[in-house]
């Protein structure tokens, strides 16, 4: 059995077969991160406080990206050196200099009982993504299968991995992040509910309240999941397991 549990924001815990992996920790008290530059408000990050979280249960650690809202300054002072830490190889050599165990995942990789395959993502749309840079989202395999989509839009590498993978629990990073120009950056509402709809997994929705750039709240995600008639998202508040 698969369980998660959203920590805050894109922060999330994943126990899958006795393994606890600890994925984009951004760890810092309220305020500690200036606003997101170019966004439609200029309220310092993060916007709440942080869950309790034990850092001695963690086994390995996973890093979509290099974003501060996904791996902040707390989290490379807070963390052992020495626990593994799994990502996409272009952000390697920047892990490196703070932890002594980082492994680029290129294809299937196996820990401690978990396959681990990286996903497409496409943080944004048109020159705006080229600008974000690169992301990856991540398939976690035991007993089931867990799909970490990351910073992602909907998009059609995505949808061919829900389909490729039928995963049994699917995270989808929403908030609609936006700058002042040009479209959001990870999933509208909209792109989560075509997720949804692409899928029998149960999708999990997080990456909202957090951050400032993140616009779209839990309430008015769910008015429009219930809109559309949406039975298989979950919206979790800070701190919530879901059990799978």
């Amino acid at each position: 059995m698969a369980s998660l549990r959203l920590v805050r924001h894109a922060t999330l815990e994943l126990d899958l077969a006795g393994t606890r992996l600890l994925v984009d920790p951004m760890l810092g008290a309220p305020g500690d991160i200036d606003p997101i530059p170019n966004t439609p408000n200029h309220r310092p990050n993060p916007l709440v406080e942080l869950p309790d979280l034990d850092l001695d249960a963690v086994d390995a650690v996973v890093v979509t990206h290099l974003h501060r809202d996904h791996l902040d300054d707390t989290a490379r002072e807070r963390l052992p050196a020495d626990v593994p830490v799994l990502c996409q190889p272009e952000d390697a050599d920047s892990l490196r200099e703070t932890f002594d165990d980082v492994r680029s995942v290129r294809g299937v990789e196996e820990f401690d009982g978990v396959t681990v395959t990286p996903t497409p993502a496409r943080h944004g749309s048109g020159d705006l993504a080229e600008e974000m840079g690169p992301v990856t989202g991540f398939l976690f395999d035991a007993d089931e299968t867990v799909y970490v989509a990351g910073d992602t839009v909907w998009y059609g590498p995505v949808a061919d991995t829900l389909a490729s993978h039928e995963p049994d629990l699917a995270v989808v990073n929403t908030g609609e992040a936006q700058f002042t120009e040009g479209a959001p950056i990870t999933m509208t509402k909209e792109g989560v509910a075509a997720f949804a709809d692409a899928t029998d997994a149960a999708v999990v929705a997080v990456h909202m309240e957090a951050i400032n750039h993140c616009l779209l709240s839990r309430a008015d995600l769910q008015n429009h999941l219930d809109s559309a008639g949406v039975e298989n998202v979950h919206v979790p508040a800070d701190g919530e397991w879901v059990e799978r």
